[in-house]
């Protein structure tokens, strides 16, 4: 038991802890600020006629389109970052997914800048209606994550008045488990999903490649599916802690927040815009709600205790 604790100890300041935190920070910005210069300077070669990769390849035709690199570096770190919050706080868990999906966007935004239509009918192309709906979102979606993590602020007081009479160490050591298997899996997945994202996009030698392939349904779609399944089984163990109403609907509902997201991976246009919005606002509003509950309870033990 006490090898096995050792282990488990080992394996969470390999992975979790501050300091891997921090090299994982330098890690993935370094590789961020290289890979951006590096597709640069592709998209020069490619320019000069020095090198020659497929021509389908829209990612070599525009040094714009460049910043879509380093932020899919970003994006891996912030999922990194996804992973290291779930044993510490499940709503900054939660706003962690908000950030990645409006990153995604974000990046998006930036590869749809290259596509472009500037004429007397703006929203006659398709391209530039994908890019309001974008910028519209990041909006919305910025403001949004802004007030999820002031109610957090608002729950952490809450949760600090009230009286805590069960014993939550061995559910956050659960959830260090769980965050502890994710590691792993993220790392397979993101060099996998990465590998074949550059090849497909890059030197795809069938010549059928003509868009970017979209590495957010190559790897987060998968992700956010394996995230689902982790969140469903801590649902089911946070029974053994509270069976408060408010507590259970809270973390259902940002069960349904993240299968919108998930869901929206596999969508395009207005209705991906839709179910992104959809997701961080419902999470929002369940948390508003939630904590409405705490201050009820906060009132109450005010009232006993005067």
């Amino acid at each position: 038991m006490k090898q096995s604790y050792t282990i488990f100890e080992f394996l969470y300041r390999l992975l979790l802890s501050k300091e891997t935190k921090k090299r994982a920070e330098t890690f993935f910005v370094s590789l961020a600020i290289i890979s951006f210069l590096l597709h640069l300077a592709i998209i020069a070669l490619v320019d000069l006629k020095i090198i020659l990769i497929n021509d389908y390849s829209t990612l070599l035709s525009n040094p714009i389109s460049a910043i879509y690199t380093p932020f899919s570096f970003i994006l891996i770190y912030e999922v990194y970052l996804l992973v290291y919050y779930l044993p510490k706080s499940t709503t900054i868990y939660i706003g962690k997914q908000y950030e990645i999906i409006t990153l995604i966007i974000i990046r998006r935004i930036f590869k749809d800048l290259t596509k472009l239509e500037f004429n007397s009918n703006w929203f006659a192309s398709k391209a530039n209606v994908n890019f309001t709906l974008d910028i519209v979102a990041t909006i919305i979606l910025f403001f949004l994550i802004y007030v999820f993590y002031n109610l957090n602020k608002r729950n952490e007081i809450n949760q600090s008045k009230i009286q805590k009479t069960i014993d939550v160490n061995s559910f956050i050591r659960l959830k260090n488990v769980f965050a502890i298997v994710l590691i792993p899996i993220f790392l397979v997945l993101s060099i996998y999903s990465l590998a074949h994202w550059i090849y497909e996009s890059f030197f795809s030698i069938t010549q059928i490649v003509d868009t970017i392939k979209d590495i957010n349904k190559i790897f987060f779609a998968d992700f956010f599916t394996i995230l689902i399944l982790i969140e469903v089984l801590l649902l089911l163990f946070s029974f053994f802690l509270s069976d408060k109403f408010n507590k259970v609907i809270r973390n259902s509902g940002f069960i349904i927040s993240t299968i919108l997201i998930k869901l929206s991976f596999g969508t395009e246009g207005i209705l991906n815009t839709i179910l992104i919005v959809a997701a961080v606002l419902f999470g929002v509003i369940i948390l508003a709600i939630h904590n409405k509950y705490d201050n009820l309870e906060v009132k109450s033990i005010s009232t006993l205790e005067s």
